[in-house]
């Protein structure tokens, strides 16, 4: 053979090689297109709401679910948009955490996470600005970050109750009120120095005037809800979670009986208003990455053969009928546990006409649905720890039972 005619036969081979590989790759991405999801949603009812925001590395779910349900009060109320500074939050929060922390003598928890009454609270204290007058983000960072500076502020802390410790009374180790200030000044070199006063749309305001006179926020319009037997229903009561820790936090949370929780939660949303779910988002068939939603089928995964385990999931599966005592079972063992929080704006519906809650999450909209998730009615009424809700948006006869007062009901 000449070399002209190997030459020939190789580029022959390389071609047919290519189109080959070609038609393959078309081949694939036709198949992927062509696949059809396992769930298809329709979204009935929506609140209006801001865009979905990334919490990042702060384990601040807490305050993020909180604040777009505020500002999307404010929208339902106003008509408005607005941002509101997350960061002015989880800096005021840092503070009591610290003194919470002394005072106690360490004997407690101090972490990032924290719970949505929280919000409510700093705000009643201290007030709330607009995001771009307190951003709380160093100009080397792009995204939010707060491992290192928790690190550094719990050392700080363990520093000052271990030289106090000792067992000899003796005034020079006593713990002197300067680790506020050193404290103070750690949070203000990682988020900044909070405002005392800032302008916004041409008028001067404090926080505290901002959430009072421009927001019109009323922190007693906000209550939660939660539903469990080991306490009476219709009373409040301390939940036992380990972020709901604190010198003041009290008896925070009302009791209902899990089928009045989703008709309160309904009837907010139906009427325009939004809720903040506090629940377990680590179960295996939860996913805000992967697939979109969280659900609860029928047979627990361990039970599963390995084939059924390997199975692709290809349309809406049967899921368990949630029971009062299913719940108990799953927050007394702990297979029901306190990790996120997110935002509940709507009610949507799968091809099967099963219900679904639509959850705008806060990890950015690189994900599954943009950043939102949606949680089956199983899903929410067995992982929902609690919810939050505008005690305004409650049926009269839960609003009646809870003793709640509830003036211009059902305002929108």
């Amino acid at each position: 053979m000449t070399g002209k005619g190997f030459r020939l036969i190789v580029i022959l081979l390389i071609t047919a090689l290519t189109q080959s590989l070609t038609y393959a790759q078309k081949t694939e991405e036709q198949n992927k297109k062509e696949e059809k999801p396992a769930y298809i949603f329709a979204t009935k009812y929506e609140a209006k709401r801001t865009p979905v925001k990334n919490q990042y590395k702060t384990s601040a779910c807490w305050c993020f679910s909180t604040i777009s349900f505020l500002e999307s009060e404010f929208i339902r109320q106003k008509s408005e948009e607005i941002d509101l500074s997350e960061m002015f939050i989880v800096r005021h929060a840092f503070l009591q955490k610290a003194n919470n922390y002394i005072r106690l003598h360490g004997k407690t928890n101090f972490g990032r996470g924290w719970l949505n009454h929280n919000v409510i609270d700093i705000i009643r204290r201290y007030g709330i600005v607009p995001e771009n007058v307190y951003t709380g983000n160093p100009v080397y960072q792009n995204k939010p970050n707060h491992e290192e500076m928790a690190a550094v502020l719990k050392a700080m802390l363990d520093a000052i109750l271990k030289r106090s410790g000792s067992s000899f009374k003796e005034r020079s180790l006593a713990v002197t009120p300067k680790w506020k200030k050193a404290f103070e000044a750690v949070l203000d070199a990682y988020l900044g120095r909070l405002p005392e006063t800032f302008h916004y749309k041409g008028r001067q305001y404090t926080p505290k005037s901002f959430a009072s006179d421009y927001l019109k926020l009323n922190p007693d319009d906000y209550i939660e809800l939660t539903s469990y037997t080991h306490h009476p229903f219709y009373q409040k009561f301390r939940l036992e979670i380990p972020d709901n820790y604190g010198c003041d936090c009290g008896d925070n949370y009302y009791n209902v009986p899990i089928d009045e929780l989703e008709r309160s939660v309904d009837s907010a949303i139906k009427n325009g208003f939004s809720i903040v779910f506090a629940g377990d988002t680590s179960e295996r068939d939860y996913s805000g990455t992967k697939t979109g939603y969280g659900i609860v089928p029928l047979k627990e995964w361990e039970d599963k053969t390995k084939q059924e385990k390997d199975e692709k999931i290809v349309e809406p599966v049967k899921e368990k009928e949630i029971t009062q005592q299913m719940r108990q079972e799953n927050f007394d063992n702990f297979t029901t546990t306190d990790d996120h929080s997110m935002h509940i704006v709507g009610i949507a519906y799968d091809q099967n006409g099963t219900k679904f809650y639509l959850a705008k999450d806060s990890f950015g909209t690189d994900r599954k649905n943009k950043g939102y998730v949606y949680l089956s009615r199983s899903y929410f009424r067995l992982k929902t720890v609690a919810v939050m809700i505008n005690k305004r948006s409650l049926p009269s006869d839960i609003a009646n039972k809870l003793d709640l007062i509830v003036q211009n009901k059902m305002t929108k």
